[in-house]
Protein backbone atom coordinates (compact mmCIF):
# COMPACT_ATOMS: atom_id res chain seq x y z
CA UNK A 1 0.00 0.00 0.00
CA UNK A 2 1.01 3.61 -0.52
CA UNK A 3 -0.55 5.89 2.08
CA UNK A 4 -0.48 9.53 1.04
CA UNK A 5 -1.92 11.18 4.15
CA UNK A 6 -3.84 10.52 7.38
CA UNK A 7 -6.18 13.20 8.67
CA UNK A 8 -8.90 13.93 11.20
CA UNK A 9 -11.48 16.27 9.70
CA UNK A 10 -14.96 17.58 10.33
CA UNK A 11 -18.01 16.45 8.40
CA UNK A 12 -17.63 19.60 6.31
CA UNK A 13 -14.13 18.57 5.23
CA UNK A 14 -12.18 20.99 7.43
CA UNK A 15 -8.83 19.49 8.41
CA UNK A 16 -8.15 19.49 12.17
CA UNK A 17 -4.90 17.53 12.03
CA UNK A 18 -3.26 16.00 8.97
CA UNK A 19 -0.02 14.09 8.45
CA UNK A 20 1.36 13.71 4.90
CA UNK A 21 3.69 10.75 4.29
CA UNK A 22 4.75 11.79 0.77
CA UNK A 23 5.65 15.17 -0.72
CA UNK A 24 2.39 17.10 -0.90
CA UNK A 25 1.52 20.79 -0.62
CA UNK A 26 -0.87 22.18 1.93
CA UNK A 27 -3.19 23.41 -0.82
CA UNK A 28 -3.33 19.93 -2.30
CA UNK A 29 -4.25 18.18 0.97
CA UNK A 30 -6.84 20.83 1.89
CA UNK A 31 -8.41 20.45 -1.54
CA UNK A 32 -8.59 16.65 -1.21
CA UNK A 33 -10.19 16.87 2.23
CA UNK A 34 -12.65 19.56 1.11
CA UNK A 35 -13.77 17.29 -1.75
CA UNK A 36 -14.18 14.27 0.54
CA UNK A 37 -17.66 15.08 2.01
CA UNK A 38 -19.09 15.80 -1.44
CA UNK A 39 -18.13 12.32 -2.64
CA UNK A 40 -20.12 10.71 0.18
CA UNK A 41 -23.51 12.13 -0.91
CA UNK A 42 -24.25 9.14 -3.09
CA UNK A 43 -26.53 7.32 -0.65
CA UNK A 44 -24.29 4.24 -0.55
CA UNK A 45 -22.99 2.75 2.68
CA UNK A 46 -19.26 2.15 2.29
CA UNK A 47 -16.09 2.78 4.25
CA UNK A 48 -14.26 4.12 1.20
CA UNK A 49 -14.85 6.35 -1.82
CA UNK A 50 -12.68 6.84 -4.89
CA UNK A 51 -11.84 9.54 -7.39
CA UNK A 52 -9.82 9.31 -10.57
CA UNK A 53 -6.55 9.71 -8.68
CA UNK A 54 -6.96 8.73 -4.99
CA UNK A 55 -8.98 6.57 -2.64
CA UNK A 56 -10.47 7.78 0.67
CA UNK A 57 -10.75 5.16 3.42
CA UNK A 58 -12.65 6.58 6.39
CA UNK A 59 -14.32 5.83 9.72
CA UNK A 60 -16.78 8.11 11.55
CA UNK A 61 -15.69 9.34 15.00
CA UNK A 62 -18.90 10.88 16.39
CA UNK A 63 -18.95 14.32 14.67
CA UNK A 64 -15.58 13.81 12.99
CA UNK A 65 -13.97 11.51 10.43
CA UNK A 66 -10.71 9.60 10.49
CA UNK A 67 -9.61 9.62 6.84
CA UNK A 68 -6.76 7.85 5.06
CA UNK A 69 -5.90 9.05 1.56
CA UNK A 70 -4.21 6.30 -0.48
CA UNK A 71 -3.37 5.53 -4.09
CA UNK A 72 -5.97 3.56 -6.05
CA UNK A 73 -3.75 0.54 -6.46
CA UNK A 74 -3.19 0.04 -2.70
CA UNK A 75 -4.54 -3.06 -0.97
CA UNK A 76 -7.97 -2.15 0.44
CA UNK A 77 -7.75 -4.86 3.14
CA UNK A 78 -4.46 -3.48 4.45
CA UNK A 79 -5.93 0.02 4.25
CA UNK A 80 -8.87 -0.99 6.46
CA UNK A 81 -6.57 -2.68 9.01
CA UNK A 82 -4.43 0.46 9.14
CA UNK A 83 -7.52 2.62 9.53
CA UNK A 84 -8.63 0.59 12.56
CA UNK A 85 -5.24 1.13 14.19
CA UNK A 86 -5.40 4.89 13.54
CA UNK A 87 -8.90 5.00 15.07
CA UNK A 88 -7.69 3.20 18.21
CA UNK A 89 -4.76 5.58 18.64
CA UNK A 90 -6.89 8.74 18.85
CA UNK A 91 -8.73 7.86 22.13
CA UNK A 92 -5.33 7.16 23.72
CA UNK A 93 -4.57 10.88 23.67
CA UNK A 94 -8.03 12.53 23.52
CA UNK A 95 -10.61 12.06 26.27
CA UNK A 96 -13.46 13.26 24.06
CA UNK A 97 -13.65 13.19 20.30
CA UNK A 98 -14.20 16.89 19.74
CA UNK A 99 -12.44 19.43 17.56
CA UNK A 100 -10.93 21.35 20.50
CA UNK A 101 -9.56 18.18 22.11
CA UNK A 102 -8.03 16.97 18.82
CA UNK A 103 -6.38 20.35 18.26
CA UNK A 104 -4.97 20.40 21.79
CA UNK A 105 -3.26 17.00 21.31
CA UNK A 106 -2.38 17.42 17.63
CA UNK A 107 1.37 16.90 18.07
CA UNK A 108 0.85 13.79 20.18
CA UNK A 109 -1.32 12.38 17.39
CA UNK A 110 1.22 13.27 14.69
CA UNK A 111 4.00 11.52 16.61
CA UNK A 112 1.80 8.44 16.95
CA UNK A 113 0.88 8.55 13.23
CA UNK A 114 4.58 8.57 12.38
CA UNK A 115 5.04 5.34 14.30
CA UNK A 116 2.30 3.65 12.24
CA UNK A 117 3.39 4.73 8.75
CA UNK A 118 6.85 5.54 7.37
CA UNK A 119 7.28 6.92 3.82
CA UNK A 120 3.79 5.77 2.88
CA UNK A 121 4.14 2.18 4.07
CA UNK A 122 2.62 0.55 7.16
CA UNK A 123 5.00 -0.37 9.97
CA UNK A 124 4.49 -3.69 11.76
CA UNK A 125 3.49 -2.21 15.14
CA UNK A 126 0.60 -2.57 17.57
CA UNK A 127 -0.99 -0.14 19.99
CA UNK A 128 1.21 -1.10 22.95
CA UNK A 129 4.38 -0.59 20.90
CA UNK A 130 3.18 2.79 19.68
CA UNK A 131 2.58 3.86 23.29
CA UNK A 132 6.08 2.71 24.28
CA UNK A 133 7.76 4.45 21.35
CA UNK A 134 5.97 7.77 21.87
CA UNK A 135 6.76 7.78 25.59
CA UNK A 136 10.46 7.43 24.64
CA UNK A 137 11.19 5.08 27.53
CA UNK A 138 14.83 5.37 28.59
CA UNK A 139 16.74 2.94 30.79
CA UNK A 140 19.21 5.66 31.80
CA UNK A 141 16.34 7.90 32.87
CA UNK A 142 14.86 5.12 35.01
CA UNK A 143 18.22 4.56 36.70
CA UNK A 144 18.59 8.29 37.35
CA UNK A 145 15.08 8.55 38.85
CA UNK A 146 15.65 5.47 41.00
CA UNK A 147 18.88 6.93 42.38
CA UNK A 148 17.24 10.28 43.05
CA UNK A 149 14.26 8.66 44.81
CA UNK A 150 16.64 6.62 46.97
CA UNK A 151 18.51 9.77 47.95
CA UNK A 152 15.26 11.54 48.79
CA UNK A 153 14.08 8.62 50.95
CA UNK A 154 17.39 8.58 52.81
CA UNK A 155 17.19 12.33 53.39
CA UNK A 156 13.63 12.03 54.74
CA UNK A 157 14.65 9.17 57.03
CA UNK A 158 17.56 11.25 58.33
CA UNK A 159 15.27 14.22 58.99
CA UNK A 160 12.77 12.02 60.83
CA UNK A 161 15.58 10.62 62.97
CA UNK A 162 16.79 14.13 63.80
CA UNK A 163 13.26 15.24 64.66
CA UNK A 164 12.85 12.30 67.04
CA UNK A 165 16.15 13.15 68.72
CA UNK A 166 15.06 16.76 69.23
CA UNK A 167 11.67 15.77 70.59
CA UNK A 168 13.19 13.13 72.90
CA UNK A 169 15.65 15.68 74.24
CA UNK A 170 12.79 18.10 74.90
CA UNK A 171 10.84 15.42 76.79
CA UNK A 172 13.91 14.46 78.84
CA UNK A 173 14.43 18.11 79.75
CA UNK A 174 10.77 18.48 80.78
CA UNK A 175 10.85 15.32 82.92
CA UNK A 176 14.00 16.50 84.72
CA UNK A 177 12.26 19.76 85.59
CA UNK A 178 14.44 21.98 83.46
CA UNK A 179 13.19 24.53 81.04
CA UNK A 180 13.62 23.60 77.42
CA UNK A 181 16.70 25.37 76.00
CA UNK A 182 16.80 27.01 72.62
CA UNK A 183 18.84 25.43 69.83
CA UNK A 184 19.66 28.53 67.82
CA UNK A 185 23.45 28.80 68.32
CA UNK A 186 26.35 27.95 70.58
CA UNK A 187 27.36 30.69 73.05
CA UNK A 188 28.05 29.57 76.62
CA UNK A 189 26.43 26.14 76.64
CA UNK A 190 28.53 24.55 79.40
CA UNK A 191 26.05 25.56 82.08
CA UNK A 192 23.18 23.59 80.52
CA UNK A 193 24.09 19.98 79.78
CA UNK A 194 20.98 19.16 77.76
CA UNK A 195 21.53 22.27 75.64
CA UNK A 196 25.07 21.23 74.73
CA UNK A 197 23.92 17.70 73.93
CA UNK A 198 21.36 18.92 71.42
CA UNK A 199 23.68 21.50 69.92
CA UNK A 200 26.35 18.87 69.32
CA UNK A 201 23.78 16.68 67.62
CA UNK A 202 22.76 19.42 65.24
CA UNK A 203 26.20 20.47 64.10
CA UNK A 204 27.71 17.11 63.16
CA UNK A 205 30.12 18.00 60.34
CA UNK A 206 29.33 14.94 58.20
CA UNK A 207 25.63 15.80 57.95
CA UNK A 208 25.19 18.45 55.25
CA UNK A 209 21.38 18.40 55.49
CA UNK A 210 21.28 20.72 58.53
CA UNK A 211 23.10 24.02 58.35
CA UNK A 212 24.43 25.19 61.72
CA UNK A 213 24.47 28.80 62.78
CA UNK A 214 27.72 30.74 62.81
CA UNK A 215 29.82 30.47 65.97
CA UNK A 216 30.41 33.72 67.78
CA UNK A 217 33.95 34.04 69.19
CA UNK A 218 33.27 36.53 71.98
CA UNK A 219 30.67 38.66 73.65
CA UNK A 220 27.40 37.69 75.22
CA UNK A 221 25.27 35.26 73.24
CA UNK A 222 21.54 35.50 72.70
CA UNK A 223 21.38 31.94 71.49
CA UNK A 224 20.31 30.39 74.79
CA UNK A 225 17.26 32.42 75.64
CA UNK A 226 15.47 30.00 77.91
CA UNK A 227 12.04 29.04 76.64
CA UNK A 228 12.61 30.52 73.18
CA UNK A 229 12.41 28.52 69.96
CA UNK A 230 15.62 28.30 67.97
CA UNK A 231 15.72 29.19 64.31
CA UNK A 232 17.35 25.91 63.40
CA UNK A 233 14.53 23.90 64.94
CA UNK A 234 11.95 26.04 63.14
CA UNK A 235 13.73 25.60 59.82
CA UNK A 236 14.11 21.89 60.47
CA UNK A 237 10.42 21.42 61.26
CA UNK A 238 9.41 23.53 58.26
CA UNK A 239 11.57 21.32 56.07
CA UNK A 240 9.87 18.21 57.44
CA UNK A 241 6.44 19.74 56.83
CA UNK A 242 7.38 20.57 53.24
CA UNK A 243 8.23 16.89 52.75
CA UNK A 244 4.74 15.90 53.88
CA UNK A 245 5.60 14.81 57.43
CA UNK A 246 3.17 15.42 60.31
CA UNK A 247 4.84 17.25 63.20
CA UNK A 248 3.22 17.34 66.63
CA UNK A 249 4.35 20.21 68.83
CA UNK A 250 5.37 19.20 72.35
CA UNK A 251 6.55 22.56 73.64
CA UNK A 252 5.50 22.51 77.27
CA UNK A 253 1.92 21.25 76.82
CA UNK A 254 0.70 17.70 77.00
CA UNK A 255 -1.63 16.27 74.40
CA UNK A 256 -4.62 16.43 76.76
CA UNK A 257 -4.00 20.11 77.40
CA UNK A 258 -3.74 20.84 73.71
CA UNK A 259 -7.00 19.02 72.93
CA UNK A 260 -8.82 21.15 75.49
CA UNK A 261 -7.99 24.39 73.73
CA UNK A 262 -9.08 23.17 70.26
CA UNK A 263 -12.21 25.00 69.06
CA UNK A 264 -15.38 22.90 69.15
CA UNK A 265 -17.29 22.18 65.92
CA UNK A 266 -19.53 24.89 64.61
CA UNK A 267 -22.97 25.07 66.34
CA UNK A 268 -22.05 22.36 68.83
CA UNK A 269 -24.21 22.66 71.93
CA UNK A 270 -23.44 21.31 75.40
CA UNK A 271 -25.63 18.32 74.48
CA UNK A 272 -24.47 16.95 71.13
CA UNK A 273 -25.90 13.94 69.32
CA UNK A 274 -24.48 11.99 66.40
CA UNK A 275 -26.71 9.71 64.33
CA UNK A 276 -24.41 7.51 62.27
CA UNK A 277 -25.29 4.80 59.78
CA UNK A 278 -23.09 2.55 57.67
CA UNK A 279 -24.24 0.33 54.80
CA UNK A 280 -22.68 -2.84 53.43
CA UNK A 281 -24.30 -4.19 50.25
CA UNK A 282 -23.56 -6.77 47.56
CA UNK A 283 -25.69 -7.25 44.44
CA UNK A 284 -25.45 -9.60 41.48
CA UNK A 285 -24.77 -8.23 38.01
CA UNK A 286 -27.89 -9.95 36.69
CA UNK A 287 -30.08 -8.64 39.50
CA UNK A 288 -30.83 -9.93 42.95
CA UNK A 289 -29.66 -8.64 46.32
CA UNK A 290 -27.12 -11.03 47.83
CA UNK A 291 -26.83 -9.23 51.16
CA UNK A 292 -27.52 -5.83 52.64
CA UNK A 293 -26.71 -4.72 56.17
CA UNK A 294 -27.20 -1.30 57.74
CA UNK A 295 -25.68 -0.57 61.15
CA UNK A 296 -26.69 2.56 63.03
CA UNK A 297 -25.95 4.24 66.35
CA UNK A 298 -26.97 7.30 68.33
CA UNK A 299 -24.01 8.72 70.27
CA UNK A 300 -24.48 11.28 73.04
CA UNK A 301 -21.86 13.76 74.30
CA UNK A 302 -22.56 16.02 77.27
CA UNK A 303 -20.11 18.82 78.07
CA UNK A 304 -22.07 20.74 80.73
CA UNK A 305 -22.65 19.31 84.21
CA UNK A 306 -26.02 21.04 84.43
CA UNK A 307 -27.32 18.96 81.53
CA UNK A 308 -26.09 15.58 82.77
CA UNK A 309 -29.50 14.30 83.93
CA UNK A 310 -31.47 14.34 80.70
CA UNK A 311 -33.76 12.18 78.56
CA UNK A 312 -33.87 11.81 74.78
CA UNK A 313 -37.18 11.57 72.93
CA UNK A 314 -36.73 9.35 69.86
CA UNK A 315 -38.91 9.53 66.74
CA UNK A 316 -38.77 6.11 65.08
CA UNK A 317 -40.41 6.14 61.65
CA UNK A 318 -38.94 2.80 60.63
CA UNK A 319 -41.00 0.48 58.47
CA UNK A 320 -38.17 -1.78 57.32
CA UNK A 321 -37.95 -4.14 60.31
CA UNK A 322 -35.01 -2.85 62.36
CA UNK A 323 -33.53 -4.61 65.36
CA UNK A 324 -33.10 -1.98 68.10
CA UNK A 325 -30.83 -2.29 71.15
CA UNK A 326 -30.23 0.19 73.96
CA UNK A 327 -27.20 0.64 76.20
CA UNK A 328 -27.22 -1.63 79.31
CA UNK A 329 -27.55 1.42 81.59
CA UNK A 330 -30.58 2.73 79.69
CA UNK A 331 -34.10 2.01 80.95
CA UNK A 332 -35.38 -0.49 78.34
CA UNK A 333 -38.97 -0.48 79.61
CA UNK A 334 -39.16 3.29 79.28
CA UNK A 335 -37.77 3.10 75.76
CA UNK A 336 -40.15 0.31 74.70
CA UNK A 337 -43.20 2.05 76.10
CA UNK A 338 -42.53 5.69 75.25
CA UNK A 339 -39.49 5.74 72.86
CA UNK A 340 -37.58 7.70 75.50
CA UNK A 341 -33.93 7.11 76.35
CA UNK A 342 -33.09 7.68 79.99
CA UNK A 343 -30.83 6.08 82.57
CA UNK A 344 -32.15 3.28 84.79
CA UNK A 345 -31.19 5.35 87.81
CA UNK A 346 -32.69 8.84 87.18
CA UNK A 347 -30.47 10.31 89.89
CA UNK A 348 -27.32 9.59 87.89
CA UNK A 349 -25.91 11.75 85.11
CA UNK A 350 -24.53 10.83 81.74
CA UNK A 351 -20.70 10.88 81.65
CA UNK A 352 -19.20 14.28 80.88
CA UNK A 353 -16.97 14.88 77.83
CA UNK A 354 -17.33 11.29 76.64
CA UNK A 355 -19.04 9.84 73.59
CA UNK A 356 -21.64 7.37 74.82
CA UNK A 357 -23.55 5.08 72.44
CA UNK A 358 -27.09 5.04 73.85
CA UNK A 359 -28.97 3.32 71.02
CA UNK A 360 -27.94 1.13 68.10
CA UNK A 361 -29.82 -0.72 65.40
CA UNK A 362 -29.24 -3.27 62.69
CA UNK A 363 -31.05 -4.07 59.45
CA UNK A 364 -30.17 -7.16 57.44
CA UNK A 365 -32.21 -8.07 54.39
CA UNK A 366 -32.28 -9.51 50.87
CA UNK A 367 -35.34 -7.49 49.85
CA UNK A 368 -34.45 -5.67 46.61
CA UNK A 369 -37.03 -2.96 47.27
CA UNK A 370 -34.92 -1.70 50.18
CA UNK A 371 -31.82 -1.00 48.06
CA UNK A 372 -31.25 2.78 48.38
CA UNK A 373 -29.50 3.17 45.00
CA UNK A 374 -29.80 0.53 42.27
CA UNK A 375 -27.11 0.19 39.61
CA UNK A 376 -27.76 -1.65 36.33
CA UNK A 377 -24.87 -2.38 33.94
CA UNK A 378 -25.56 -3.65 30.43
CA UNK A 379 -22.42 -4.49 28.45
CA UNK A 380 -23.12 -5.73 24.91
CA UNK A 381 -20.48 -6.98 22.53
CA UNK A 382 -20.06 -5.21 19.19
CA UNK A 383 -17.71 -5.69 16.27
CA UNK A 384 -14.94 -3.55 17.76
CA UNK A 385 -15.43 -4.27 21.48
CA UNK A 386 -18.22 -3.58 23.97
CA UNK A 387 -20.95 -0.95 24.23
CA UNK A 388 -21.69 -0.42 27.92
CA UNK A 389 -24.81 1.24 29.33
CA UNK A 390 -24.99 1.94 33.08
CA UNK A 391 -28.04 3.32 34.83
CA UNK A 392 -28.74 4.33 38.41
CA UNK A 393 -32.05 4.85 40.20
CA UNK A 394 -32.66 6.29 43.67
CA UNK A 395 -35.32 4.10 45.30
CA UNK A 396 -35.30 5.87 48.69
CA UNK A 397 -36.54 9.27 47.57
CA UNK A 398 -36.22 10.79 51.05
CA UNK A 399 -32.43 10.44 50.80
CA UNK A 400 -30.02 12.98 49.34
CA UNK A 401 -26.75 11.34 48.34
CA UNK A 402 -23.69 13.55 47.92
CA UNK A 403 -20.33 12.97 46.24
CA UNK A 404 -21.49 9.81 44.52
CA UNK A 405 -18.70 7.94 42.69
CA UNK A 406 -19.46 4.81 40.62
CA UNK A 407 -16.18 3.01 39.74
CA UNK A 408 -16.29 0.76 36.69
CA UNK A 409 -13.22 -1.36 35.86
CA UNK A 410 -12.09 -1.15 32.22
CA UNK A 411 -9.59 -3.30 30.28
CA UNK A 412 -5.98 -2.19 30.24
CA UNK A 413 -3.95 -1.43 27.15
CA UNK A 414 -6.92 -0.56 24.92
CA UNK A 415 -7.00 3.20 25.39
CA UNK A 416 -9.59 5.51 26.91
CA UNK A 417 -13.30 4.70 26.58
CA UNK A 418 -15.36 6.65 24.07
CA UNK A 419 -18.10 8.36 26.08
CA UNK A 420 -21.60 8.70 24.64
CA UNK A 421 -24.55 9.96 26.69
CA UNK A 422 -23.52 11.11 30.16
CA UNK A 423 -25.25 12.51 33.24
CA UNK A 424 -22.70 14.14 35.55
CA UNK A 425 -18.95 13.89 34.96
CA UNK A 426 -16.40 11.14 34.41
CA UNK A 427 -12.69 10.51 34.98
CA UNK A 428 -10.57 7.82 33.38
CA UNK A 429 -7.80 6.55 35.64
CA UNK A 430 -5.43 4.75 33.27
CA UNK A 431 -3.12 3.66 36.11
CA UNK A 432 -5.80 1.81 38.04
CA UNK A 433 -7.81 0.95 34.89
CA UNK A 434 -10.97 2.55 36.27
CA UNK A 435 -13.70 4.74 34.82
CA UNK A 436 -15.10 6.91 37.62
CA UNK A 437 -18.61 8.25 37.10
CA UNK A 438 -18.99 11.24 39.44
CA UNK A 439 -22.33 12.74 40.47
CA UNK A 440 -22.34 15.64 42.98
CA UNK A 441 -25.94 15.05 44.14
CA UNK A 442 -28.57 12.35 43.68
CA UNK A 443 -31.98 13.19 45.15
CA UNK A 444 -35.68 13.09 44.29
CA UNK A 445 -35.16 15.69 41.55
CA UNK A 446 -32.25 13.74 40.08
CA UNK A 447 -33.25 10.17 40.86
CA UNK A 448 -32.20 8.54 37.57
CA UNK A 449 -29.26 8.89 35.21
CA UNK A 450 -27.21 6.95 32.70
CA UNK A 451 -23.74 6.62 31.23
CA UNK A 452 -22.89 5.10 27.86
CA UNK A 453 -19.42 4.31 26.60
CA UNK A 454 -17.62 2.05 24.16
CA UNK A 455 -14.30 0.28 24.60
CA UNK A 456 -12.58 -2.89 23.51
CA UNK A 457 -13.16 -5.78 25.90
CA UNK A 458 -15.48 -8.53 27.13
CA UNK A 459 -18.63 -8.12 29.29
CA UNK A 460 -16.88 -9.64 32.33
CA UNK A 461 -14.21 -6.91 32.19
CA UNK A 462 -16.61 -4.30 33.64
CA UNK A 463 -17.26 -5.98 37.00
CA UNK A 464 -17.18 -5.65 39.96
CA UNK A 465 -18.61 -2.11 40.14
CA UNK A 466 -18.02 -0.20 43.40
CA UNK A 467 -20.14 2.69 44.65
CA UNK A 468 -19.39 5.29 47.30
CA UNK A 469 -21.41 8.21 48.64
CA UNK A 470 -22.19 10.22 51.78
CA UNK A 471 -25.49 11.57 53.03
CA UNK A 472 -26.62 13.89 55.80
CA UNK A 473 -29.95 12.08 56.10
CA UNK A 474 -30.69 8.86 57.93
CA UNK A 475 -31.62 5.80 55.89
CA UNK A 476 -33.67 4.19 58.67
CA UNK A 477 -35.30 7.53 59.61
CA UNK A 478 -34.53 7.47 63.34
CA UNK A 479 -34.26 10.96 64.84
CA UNK A 480 -33.91 12.62 68.23
CA UNK A 481 -36.69 15.18 68.34
CA UNK A 482 -36.34 16.54 71.87
CA UNK A 483 -33.99 16.54 74.87
CA UNK A 484 -35.42 17.36 78.29
CA UNK A 485 -34.30 17.46 81.92
CA UNK A 486 -35.31 14.58 84.15
CA UNK A 487 -36.60 17.06 86.74
CA UNK A 488 -39.27 19.43 85.48
CA UNK A 489 -39.30 18.11 81.88
CA UNK A 490 -37.90 21.43 80.61
CA UNK A 491 -36.33 21.41 77.15
CA UNK A 492 -32.55 21.41 76.66
CA UNK A 493 -30.82 22.94 73.66
CA UNK A 494 -28.99 20.29 71.65
CA UNK A 495 -27.21 19.89 68.33
CA UNK A 496 -27.32 16.92 65.96
CA UNK A 497 -25.06 15.45 63.28
CA UNK A 498 -26.46 12.85 60.90
CA UNK A 499 -24.35 10.78 58.51
CA UNK A 500 -25.04 7.82 56.23
CA UNK A 501 -21.88 6.40 54.63
CA UNK A 502 -20.76 3.37 52.61
CA UNK A 503 -18.66 0.58 54.08
CA UNK A 504 -19.06 -1.67 51.02
CA UNK A 505 -21.32 -1.23 48.00
CA UNK A 506 -20.49 -3.59 45.17
CA UNK A 507 -22.19 -5.06 42.11
CA UNK A 508 -20.37 -8.32 41.35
Amino acid sequence: MVLLAAAVCTKAGKAIVSRQFVEMTRTRIEGLLAAFPKLMNTGKQHTFVETDSVRYVYQPLEKLYMVLITTKNSNILEDLETLRLFSRVIPEYCRVLEESEISEHCFDLIFAFDEIVALGYRENVNLAQIRTFTEMDSHEEKVFRAVRETQEREAKAEMRRKAKELQQARRDAERSGKKVPAFGGFGNVSSVSSGSLITDTIVEPEKPKITPSAVRSSGPSKALKLGAKGKEVDNFVDQLKSEGETIISTSGKRGSDISKVLPPPVNMESVHLRVEEKISLACGRDGGLQNMEVLGMVTLRVTDEKNGRIRLIINNNDNKGLQLQTHPNVDKKLFTAESVIGLKNPEKSFPLNNDVGVLKWRLQTTDESLIPLTINCWPSESGSGCDVNIEYELQEENLELNDVVICIPVPSGVGAPVIGDLDGEYKHDSRRNLLEWCLPVIDANNKTGSLEFSIAGQPNDFFPINVSFVSKRSYCDIQVTKVSHVDGDSSVRFSTETSFVVDKYVIE
